[in-house]
């Protein structure tokens, strides 16, 4: 089983990984045996073309994309004994070696054929996953020696990268030109209301997340606590991590809190938010009036 997620300079999309599913499904109901091979781009752990004999193959599957170029075309030269079949695959040009040289091509589309739907839309259901918003800062230069931003973000997004979830990277700073940017604070409300929780170690990632109902994972990127810590104090939320305690213990528990009972916690939050407690502006008038006297 092979397709652009087994070459070194190919890559491993969603879609293609996912048709594989769709393919093996079949191929397990029939009770045919298969092995993949991956990139180890992607799957280092994985089998890969450097590993194996061709000789001990009957058969090379092609699964998924455009079939196209000389890696493709390789194959048909290095599995020459094979029976090569590709399947769900886009031909953009008949003639190509890459196409031409597979015995049987069973399309998703080519010029002139009727589409297939692709092989992604029957694979085999996936499990929930987590959707983790992602709210770093690399700078707040006014802390001088006492910052740890670049430590922090090091280790948080390290830790994340091993964490089963999916990740989205999110900018509380608003742009009405970059459309990669939310315009208004409305957009990036709507969008931290629909995530499972956020990782952030700003203070503006803490608070409005928790004011959209969304558990905060937070964590202080100031050696000895600064803003984040004195924020998720006054809102009274404990997943906090200081910069000297960031590491996959802590981030882990408080992780698996977010995701049970923090949300829970997040939503008593955001209606005391909505209650209405003091806040600094409360006293602005006064002090206002006092200036004018």
């Amino acid at each position: 089983m092979t397709g652009w997620f087994s070459f070194l300079h190919g890559e491993a999309t969603a879609g293609d990984v996912l048709a594989l599913d769709r393919v093996r499904a079949v191929l397990r109901e029939a009770g045919l045996g298969h092995d993949v091979v991956w990139s180890p781009g992607f799957r280092a752990d994985g089998l890969h073309f450097a590993d194996i004999d061709p000789a001990a193959y009957t058969h090379l599957v092609f699964v998924c994309g455009p079939v196209h170029g000389d890696q493709v075309a390789e194959l048909h030269r290095r599995f020459a004994h094979c029976t090569r079949i590709a399947v769900g695959v886009s031909v953009v040009d008949p003639g190509d070696p890459a196409v031409t040289g597979f015995h049987r091509i069973l399309l998703r589309d080519a010029p002139g054929a009727e589409p297939a739907l692709d092989l992604a839309a029957r694979a085999p259901a996936l499990p929930a996953r987590p959707v983790a918003g992602v709210i770093l800062t690399h700078g707040q230069r006014e802390y001088g020696r006492q910052r740890r931003h670049a430590e922090v973000a090091g280790a948080v997004t390290g830790w994340l990268a091993g964490q089963d979830c999916a990740r989205l990277e999110l900018e509380t700073r608003l742009d009405t030109r970059d459309w990669r940017l939310c315009a208004t604070p409305a957009d990036l409300e709507a969008v931290l209301a629909r995530l499972d929780l956020v990782v952030t170690d700003r203070l503006h990632g803490l608070v409005l997340a928790l004011r959209a109902g969304t558990p905060a994972l937070a964590i202080d990127p100031v050696a000895g606590g600064a803003k984040v810590t004195a924020q998720a104090r006054a809102c009274n939320w404990p997943a906090l991590v200081p910069a000297e305690r960031v590491g996959a213990g802590p981030l882990e528990r408080w992780w698996g809190w977010c995701l049970t009972e923090g949300r829970e916690a997040a939503g008593r939050v955001a209606a005391g938010f909505r209650a209405g407690p003091p806040d600094a502006a409360d006293g602005l008038v006064a002090a206002l009036a006092g200036g004018l006297r």
